[in-house]
C-alpha cells in the first residue's frame, strides 16, 4: 500500500532530500552553457563559469495595443456621460454634471441611472453583455466623453475603470475618477487592456470618510479642473516618466520597446536575487535561480510542450505558457514533480469565482487544497501543522509567486489589501479520516472518480480563530458551526456581502460526531445553512454604518428605510430564534440568511487529536484536475516514490 500523507509533523524521508535536491539542481546549473549561433550573431553573450542563464518568470501581455481616444477641442455642445456608482458617486456625479452645465450649457450630459456602465473590462477571448451594451448605449446617445468612477477600492476600480477602457475602444476621450491609493490601479487596469495611457482625475482623500460638504467643495475645486482638462486637447495626458503626449505616440514608444526578454545572464547568485526584486519579479524573499537545466527538469513532468499557451491570465492578461509555470516552480523552491500541480493553479486563477476578490483592500489570500492519490504520492501533509510543513509551504510560495508574475497582480498597483496579504497556503483533505466517518472527499462530491487527483484554488478573508466544539451533541455542534458562519462574513460585522463563500476544515473528531446526524457532508451543509441566520436589524445596522462602499446619508436615508430595503432584497423572514441568541428570550425574530446554496465546502482536515472547526469566509473556489503525463509512474519510480494507487478503494 501507498504510504499515507503525513501526519503530525512526520514529514517522509524523502521531503528533505528531494527540496535539497531541487534547490541544488538550480543553484549550482551554471558553467558551460555556450550556444552556437547560425547567423553569428548571438542576443546574449555565452556565460562563463560561475554565472548563471535564467529563464524570465514573466510573459508577455496577451492582448493587442489600444491607442487613446483623441481629446476634444472644448466640452461646448458635446454629449457626456458620467457613470459609475461607486463610492459617493451619488454626490460628486450629480454636482460634476451641474458644474458641466454651468459652464457649457450647450452641452447634453447623462448620468448612471440613465445610460448605466460596462463593467469591468474583459478578458480576451470572453463576451461580457455589460460591455457590449453600454458601448451600443454609447453611439446609439451619441456620446462624445464618458467621466467614469469613483476608484476607492481594490474592485470598484476595475469595475469603474472598465467603462473608460469601453470609451476609448470606441475612440471616445475618458476620465476615471479615483482616490489616491488607487490611481495607480486605475492605470494598471487600462493597461492590462491594451490601452497605455488613461487619464485620471486624483481625488484628494478617501471618499466614503468624507462628509458632503467635503466632497461637493473638492468636486468642485480639485476634480472639475482635472476632469477637463483630461478631455480636452490642452490636458494632454501625461505618461508615466511625466511627458506631456497622447495616447498614440506613447502606444508606437511601447510597440517599438518590444517585450520581456526570455532569458537572462547573471553573474552571481546575489545578482540574481538583486535583479528579480528590481524587476518585481518576486515577493521579497529569496528565489531559486530558474536556469535552463532546472526549468528543463520541471518540463519532464509534462506532455505539454513548453510553448503551450494556458490562455491569458487576469488581471494583467498576461500570455502564460508552461515554460513560465515551470519558471515560477523552479524560485519557489519546488521539486519538479509538482509540476502538474503548477499547471493545475495556473489553470484555476483564470476562473472568475476564484480570482474575482484577489484585488480588494481587504485582502482575501489565495491558497489551494489537495485531494486524490497524487497528493499522498507526494508526501503533502494534512494533519497537525499542516500549512507550515516544507512541501505544503513551497506549494504556497509558488501560489504568491504565480500571483505575482503570471497573473501580475502587484501591490500598491492592483492587489490593494489595506494591511496586507498573508502568504499562501496549502492544506489537504484527510481522505482516509473522511472515509473513516463515512463521508465523501471533496472532489468525489464534485463528480471525480476517487483515483482522480484535484486542486481547489480558494481565498480566505480569515485565519486561524478555530472554534473548539466542547460537546459531542452533533446537533449542538452543527448550531455552534453555523453561529461561526454568522460571525465570520465576508466583512467584518457581515457588513458587506452576507452569503458569502465559506469554506469549513473539520478535523476527525468533531467529523465522526457530526457524521451520527448527518451522514453526508450535502446534509450537514443544508442544516448548517438553515441554522446560519442574521437578524434583521443587526444585519441592517452594519450594511448601513460599515458599508463597504457609499456611506448614506442618514439626514435624506434613515437607518429604518434601510432596514426595510434590506428585508425585501434579502429576503427576510420570521424565524426561531437562533439558538445563540435564546438569551433575548423571544421566540421568534426577524432574519435574513448568512449562507447560500452552494457556497460552502467541508473539508476533513488538521489535527486529529482535536477538536477543531475553522470556518474560512471568502471568495469563490474553483476544482480542477491534476493532469498527469504518461511517463509519470517511471519518473516517480526514478526519484524512489511509491507507486501511485488509484483503485476505487484508495480513499
Amino acid at each position: 500500500m501507498m504510504p499515507p500523507i503525513t501526519r503530525k509533523g512526520k514529514a517522509m524521508n524523502r521531503t528533505s532530500s528531494i527540496i535539497a535536491t531541487a534547490v541544488a539542481t538550480a543553484t549550482l546549473a551554471i558553467g558551460a552553457f555556450a550556444q552556437e549561433c547560425d547567423d553569428g550573431f548571438c542576443p546574449l553573450p555565452t556565460a562563463g563559469e560561475g554565472m548563471f542563464r535564467v529563464v524570465s518568470p514573466v510573459p508577455e501581455a496577451a492582448v493587442a495595443p489600444m491607442p487613446a481616444a483623441p481629446r476634444l477641442d472644448t466640452l461646448a455642445g458635446k454629449t457626456i456621460a458620467i457613470v459609475g456608482g461607486s463610492f459617493m458617486a451619488n454626490v460628486t456625479h450629480p454636482e460634476l454634471k451641474r458644474l458641466i452645465l454651468a459652464e457649457f450649457p450647450t452641452a447634453k450630459v447623462y448620468l448612471l441611472d440613465e445610460i448605466g456602465s460596462a463593467g469591468p473590462w474583459p478578458r480576451p477571448g470572453v463576451v461580457r453583455r455589460e460591455k457590449e451594451a453600454f458601448q451600443r448605449r454609447l453611439r446609439e446617445f451619441n456620446v462624445d466623453a464618458v467621466i467614469s468612477g469613483n476608484g476607492g477600492c481594490g474592485l470598484c476600480t476595475p469595475k469603474e475603470t472598465g467603462s473608460c477602457i469601453a470609451a476609448e475602444a470606441l475612440g471616445i476621450p475618458s476620465v476615471m475618477i479615483a482616490a489616491p491609493g488607487f490611481v495607480k490601479q486605475a492605470k494598471a487596469t487600462a493597461r492590462a487592456a491594451g490601452l497605455a495611457t488613461l487619464g485620471v482625475a486624483e481625488y484628494p482623500g478617501a471618499f466614503a470618510s468624507h462628509t458632503r460638504e467635503e466632497l461637493l467643495a473638492n468636486t468642485r475645486n480639485v476634480l472639475w479642473q482635472q476632469v477637463k482638462a483630461g478631455l480636452t486637447e490642452n490636458g494632454k495626458m501625461k505618461s508615466e516618466n511625466g511627458k506631456l503626449k497622447n495616447g498614440n505616440e506613447e502606444l508606437e514608444e511601447d510597440k517599438a520597446a518590444g517585450g520581456v526578454e526570455d532569458s537572462l545572464l547573471l553573474e552571481s547568485f546575489d545578482e540574481v536575487q538583486r535583479v528579480f526584486l528590481d524587476s518585481g519579479w518576486t515577493d521579497g524573499l529569496p528565489i531559486i535561480p530558474p536556469t535552463e537545466e532546472a526549468v528543463a527538469e520541471f518540463l519532464k513532468f509534462t506532455d505539454l510542450p513548453p510553448s503551450h499557451s494556458l490562455g491569458a491570465i487576469p488581471p494583467t492578461q498576461r500570455e502564460v505558457t508552461v515554460r513560465h509555470v515551470a519558471t515560477n516552480g523552479v524560485m519557489a523552491g519546488c521539486p519538479p514533480e509538482f509540476m502538474p500541480v503548477l499547471l493545475a493553479f495556473a489553470e484555476a486563477m483564470k476562473a472568475g469565482d476564484f480570482r474575482r476578490t484577489l484585488s480588494s483592500t481587504h485582502a482575501w489570500t489565495p491558497y489551494c487544497w489537495l485531494n486524490g492519490p497524487v497528493a499522498r504520492q507526494l508526501g503533502f501533509d494534512c494533519g497537525q501543522g499542516e500549512i507550515s510543513e516544507p512541501k505544503n509551504a513551497v506549494l504556497g510560495r509558488f501560489i504568491n509567486l504565480a500571483m505575482l508574475n503570471l497573473g501580475g497582480y502587484r501591490v500598491k498597483e492592483n492587489r490593494m489589501g489595506t494591511f496586507g496579504y498573508l502568504m499562501p497556503w496549502c492544506i489537504v483533505e484527510d481522505e482516509e479520516a473522511a472515509r473513516r466517518v463515512g463521508w465523501q472527499p471533496w472532489h468525489v462530491q464534485q463528480g471525480y472518480a476517487p483515483g482522480d487527483s484535484t486542486l481547489t484554488a480558494a481565498s480566505a478573508i480569515n485565519w486561524g480563530n478555530n472554534l473548539v466544539p466542547a460537546t459531542s451533541d452533533a446537533g449542538r455542534i452543527k448550531d455552534m458551526i453555523a453561529w461561526d458562519a454568522v460571525e465570520k462574513s465576508q466583512m467584518a460585522l457581515a457588513s458587506g456581502m452576507p452569503c458569502t463563500y465559506r469554506v469549513f476544515l473539520v478535523t476527525e473528531g468533531v467529523a465522526r460526531d457530526l457524521a451520527k446526524a448527518y451522514p453526508s457532508k450535502d446534509a450537514l451543509c443544508r442544516a448548517v445553512e438553515d441554522a446560519a441566520r442574521i437578524p434583521l436589524g443587526q444585519r441592517a445596522f452594519a450594511n448601513y454604518w460599515g458599508n463597504p462602499g457609499s456611506a448614506f446619508d442618514s439626514r435624506r436615508y434613515s437607518l429604518q428605510k434601510h432596514e426595510r430595503r434590506v428585508a425585501e432584497k434579502e429576503g427576510a423572514e420570521e424565524t426561531a430564534t437562533p439558538p445563540w441568541l435564546a438569551w433575548t428570550g423571544r421566540e421568534r425574530l426577524e432574519t435574513v440568511p448568512a449562507m447560500a446554496p452552494g457556497k460552502s465546502a467541508f473539508i476533513v482536515t488538521g489535527d486529529s487529536s482535536r477538536n477543531k472547526e475553522l470556518c474560512l469566509p471568502g471568495g469563490g473556489f474553483v476544482t480542477i484536475k491534476i493532469v498527469l503525463p504518461a511517463a509519470w509512474n517511471a519518473l516517480m519510480a526514478e526519484r524512489g516514490y511509491a507507486p501511485l494507487e488509484t483503485g476505487e478503494g484508495i480513499w
